[in-house]
């Protein structure tokens, strides 16, 4: 969960995520959308994928217990070097290094490693580092939480607090006065716009969802069916509703690679009855909304228009 979101962020999500799945065969046993649905809100939906069946791998082909080595944890899904060496040292006491975002910056600043950590050449350069500094492996764990922490409260990406930093002696950015420089930063590119259109069929009782393929956007989550194209949605809403379906006003999401430009268009059934769904879609209660693996976005929106069916009507509004 931390991987990319901050600790602030992750506390009650994980809070919640850990009561539901107390140990690696609970998680294992659980529904990939039971899974998703306690991971909704997190975004970068891939890693609670690659939780999920890295629990199952753990637990078919490991009797539930995690390898005890750096090596073998990178062999499982979604544990990259800096999460294996963690794992390893915290759990094992291996000597090994870790490579987060925190420490990145605390030996680019230390060594005045220029250029962006992301690239090849930078990143070999202060793994080597990282390797050079571990002390013995009994210190391991210690050390491994103290050089992430050093990143997290002093070594900060603004306004560091160079004053207090137990390593502000040997730090060759703050002898050059340039500290704020380390890391050097990727060059920003503009970010590509996407273009999609969502078909919100509402009744009285709850709204049609599909369940998303595991790989693309919003992987295993769920939400209004999409099409390519306004003339694809109106054509799948015929099968609805003999009415064209009302557009609603178009929202923006920022992913990380790409924004995504998504207009919703309305059909309300009215007190009609629902028809079938068959798969990939379903009905979904509106008393189930809360619960649901919905990506944020789709949340909010739907909730605007879970009020705005249970207010002052849908016919009346759309």
């Amino acid at each position: 969960m931390l991987q990319q979101t901050r600790v602030a962020a992750v506390i009650p999500y994980y809070e919640r995520f850990l009561a539901r799945f107390p140990d690696v065969a609970s998680l294992a046993a659980a529904p990939r959308e039971e899974v998703m649905e306690r991971w909704a809100g997190l975004g970068y939906y891939a890693r609670a994928r690659a939780l999920h069946a890295c629990a199952q791998l753990v637990v078919a082909e490991h009797g539930g217990r995690f390898p005890s080595s750096a090596a073998a944890l990178q062999e499982l899904p979604g544990i990259g070097p800096s999460t294996a060496g963690a794992i390893a040292a915290f759990c094992f006491a291996e000597r090994v290094p870790i490579l987060d975002g925190n420490v990145k910056r605390v030996l680019a600043r230390r060594f005045a490693v220029a250029g962006d950590p992301a690239a090849p050449a930078v990143a070999r350069v202060l793994w080597e580092h990282a390797r050079r500094l571990l002390p013995a492996a009994a210190d391991i764990g210690a050390y491994t939480q103290a050089i992430m922490d050093l990143g997290a409260g002093i070594c900060t990406r603004a306004q560091p607090d160079c004053d207090h930093c137990p390593v502000r002696r040997g730090c060759q950015a703050r002898l050059r006065g340039n500290v704020e420089d380390f890391p050097g930063r990727r060059e920003a590119g503009q970010r590509p716009v996407r273009k999609a259109h969502f078909l919100v069929v509402v009744h009285r009782d709850g709204v049609l969802v599909e369940q998303r393929p595991a790989r693309g956007i919003w992987g295993g989550l769920v939400a209004p069916p999409q099409y390519p194209t306004r003339r694809a949605l109106q054509t799948a809403a015929r099968t609805y509703a003999a009415q064209d379906p009302s557009a609603l006003a178009p929202r923006r999401h920022g992913f990380t690679h790409y924004t995504l430009d998504f207009t919703p268009y309305i059909v309300a059934l009215g007190k009609a009855a629902r028809p079938a769904a068959s798969e990939p879609l379903r009905w979904l209660d509106w008393t189930a909304l809360e619960r649901a693996a919905l990506p944020a976005p789709i949340r909010v929106l739907l909730r605007e228009v879970q009020t705005a069916s249970q207010g002052r009507g849908m016919e009346s509004r759309y």
